[in-house]
């Protein structure tokens, strides 16, 4: 496989007609197993919209992944072309893993996993120097992006609530709108440390095995550095960056667990990421410090929820309305739980 710099012409195909079995018998060799196809067929999934998230789906597969001990679909092949335009992936099928359902949350069980899994992206690349060296592609979400980024939110939070503030209680909404007036100091209390993060790790973009599905044991699967019982794949690295990891953590479960849940669990759930941190080799960070760095990575909710809601290119239905809608009150409780505008507020 190559860097996303520029791929080989014959790997990237923008007509899935050229995917013959021939080719895919061809891409997955090259990946490494001596697999031959006798038969495929193909079927349209979503339009490819945003293209520069695609140079950094192949830069994930290619540069980081080997690295990584997050659980991934394994990656056959990936190419994209030098003017970034066209790209083809080809990745292992998820059967019979289900994808994570926002708006339906996951039980404890499912956040541990997830939590595990995230930790493993992060451990690897914790504060190293050299992450962008080679990879122009490659952002990082530093003081001044994320001002940047706080100005955008405060626009948007104007047309998210003309569009939801007859379904959002009195108390989310001053929550949303105190967010936004706070959100350009956000960058000053977040770049003491850095990793490589998802950016938009949630349920959604998780896929959940059954563990007798996954065939191995808890422990077998942490003695060996992976994640737990291999239960949990992530998808959907169109958002990689440098940052702070607690936004990571902080956007899963301030979405994905319902508040009361959250409330009781949340510190568990956060020392089950910590554990798994400090076995990679992740030291000088007590757990009290992860935990408010989980506090402090709060605002990643709301602003991805606001921002894609007000920004999605596809027309809004009744269900990503529910999206939205649930996402941002399990959001704005979790910053009021935390007390995260008081840490922001100095």
């Amino acid at each position: 496989m190559t860097e996303p710099a520029g791929g080989q012409p014959g790997w990237i195909v923008d007509d899935p007609n050229t995917v013959t079995p021939e080719w895919m018998t061809g891409a997955l060799r090259r990946g490494g197993t001596d697999t031959e196809v006798v038969g495929l067929r193909h079927q349209p999934v979503g339009r490819g919209q945003i293209a520069p998230g695609y140079r950094s789906e192949v830069g994930y597969y290619t540069r980081f992944a080997p690295s990584a001990r997050i659980r991934v679909p394994r990656c056959w092949s990936a190419d994209i072309s030098a003017d970034g335009r066209s790209f083809t992936l080809v990745l292992e099928d998820g059967h019979p893993a289900r994808p994570g359902l926002q708006v339906e949350g996951c039980d404890v069980r499912q956040a541990e996993a997830a939590l595990r899994n995230l930790a493993g992206l992060h451990g690897p690349f914790w504060n190293k120097p050299d992450l962008a060296d080679g990879a122009d592609w490659l952002r990082r979400t530093d003081e001044a992006a994320l001002g940047f980024l706080s100005e955008v939110f405060a626009g948007a939070v104007a047309p998210f609530l003309d569009r939801f503030r007859d379904r959002l209680a009195p108390t989310d909404t001053d929550t949303l709108l105190r967010t936004a007036d706070l959100l350009a100091r956000w960058g000053r209390h977040v770049g003491t440390r850095h990793t490589l993060i998802h950016g938009d790790y949630r349920l959604d973009n998780l896929l959940f095995t059954e563990p007798r599905a996954a065939g191995e044991s808890h422990e077998s699967a942490e003695s060996h550095g992976l994640t737990a019982s291999r239960e949990v794949t992530a998808l959907d690295w169109q958002s990689l960056e440098i940052g702070f990891a607690g936004r990571d953590v902080a956007y899963f479960l301030a979405t994905a667990l319902p508040p009361a849940l959250r409330r009781a669990q949340e510190k568990n759930l956060v020392r089950t990421y910590h554990e798994r941190l400090v076995r990679m080799g992740v030291d000088d960070y007590p757990l009290d410090e992860c935990f408010r760095d989980y506090r402090l990575g709060t605002p990643q909710a709301p602003l991805l929820t606001v921002l894609g809601s007000v920004y999605a290119t596809n027309e809004p239905t009744e269900s990503s309305d529910r999206m939205f809608l649930s996402m941002i009150t399990n959001a704005c409780a979790a910053i009021r739980d935390l007390g995260t505008l008081d840490l922001l507020a100095p």
